[in-house]
């Protein structure tokens, strides 16, 4: 039995003519009424009572509309489905991020991807620093990572959405929280709190880089595996951090920001993938991504 048997069967049915169903088909009327009678013969049975003045099913026929009908538009659904997918319309697309600094974009692509197309879906992986991203995109683990400038992976492609600053977050009953903006080199004897050490984090690799610079090693006395958390433990007056200005949203008793004197320390974030990832659903995203997370004009690559 084959497909067109089933579309010849269809077209009679609900035409009751086999002059219109032909022309519905956009085919000649005998090669039609030989598909009928090739499926007839198939099944054993006759579907259609037939003369020269009507047509009309048999009860055989009755009972073979509905299934006809149902195989059709199922298999035009899977056709639909699969043409969908080929644009990205539907599939998976694993995405890794952590908290607190993809605050404000992360939200932004989502509801843009769910607006363009609702049939993806996003499967999201919290709590996934920078370097650890980047390394899971490589590895193929991960379709699309939020991560920040270097990215030196082969393999890897990347594109800025965001630029960022270091800050001091200190308890605001701390003498220096009195300052507009602080000296980096003034917090050379303070306990420091921040990520875990290699846990692929760019703030911890940041912070380190710009104490280092003003002459001195922080002295990290707590770590903590978020943002969320890291502040908490300044607010409770544990110690002091450097962060970024995307964490500026998490406000709470006892926590200030200030700035970091001298020029601006200056981080890019960005979304990293593999370039011969096939997924189409991956692509669907990316281009959406364009619009909902464009890149800053002024950035530093």
């Amino acid at each position: 039995m084959e497909l067109r048997h089933l579309n010849a069967f269809l077209a009679v049915a609900e035409e009751l003519h086999f002059g219109r169903a032909a022309k519905r088909l956009q085919m000649a009327q005998p090669p039609l009424s030989q598909q009928i009678r090739q499926l007839e013969r198939e099944l054993g049975v006759q579907l259609f009572h037939r003369n020269t003045r009507s047509v009309r099913l048999t009860s055989a026929g009755e009972s073979f509309l509905d299934p006809v009908r149902t195989v059709l538009d199922d298999l035009d659904t899977a056709v639909r489905a699969a043409r969908s997918a080929g644009k990205g319309e539907y599939g998976r697309v694993a995405i890794g991020f952590a908290g607190a600094s993809s605050h404000e974009t992360l939200p932004r692509l989502t509801r843009a991807v769910r607006a363009a197309h609702p049939g993806l879906e996003l499967v999201m992986t919290g709590q996934t620093y920078a370097n650890t991203a980047l390394t899971r995109v490589a590895d193929g683990s991960l379709d699309l990572g939020f991560v920040r400038l270097p990215v030196t992976r082969p393999g890897v492609a990347h594109r800025v959405i965001d630029q960022e600053e270091l800050i001091c977050a200190l308890p605001s009953d701390h003498p220096l929280a009195r300052l507009v903006s602080v000296p980096l080199d003034v917090l050379a004897g303070e306990p420091f709190v921040s990520f875990p050490a290699n846990s692929g984090s760019t703030v911890r690799d940041a912070m380190t880089e710009a104490c280092e610079r003003a002459g001195f090693t922080p002295r990290v006395l707590q770590e903590a595996p978020d943002s969320y958390t890291i502040l908490a433990l300044v607010a409770a007056g544990v110690g002091v951090t450097v962060t970024v200005t995307s964490v500026q949203h998490i406000q709470q008793n006892g926590l200030v920001y200030r700035r970091i004197a001298g020029p601006p320390i200056r981080l890019s974030a960005a979304l990293a993938w593999r370039p011969d990832n096939p997924s189409a659903a991956l692509r669907a995203v990316l281009a959406v991504a364009e619009e909902a997370l464009p890149t800053p004009t002024h950035h530093r690559d």
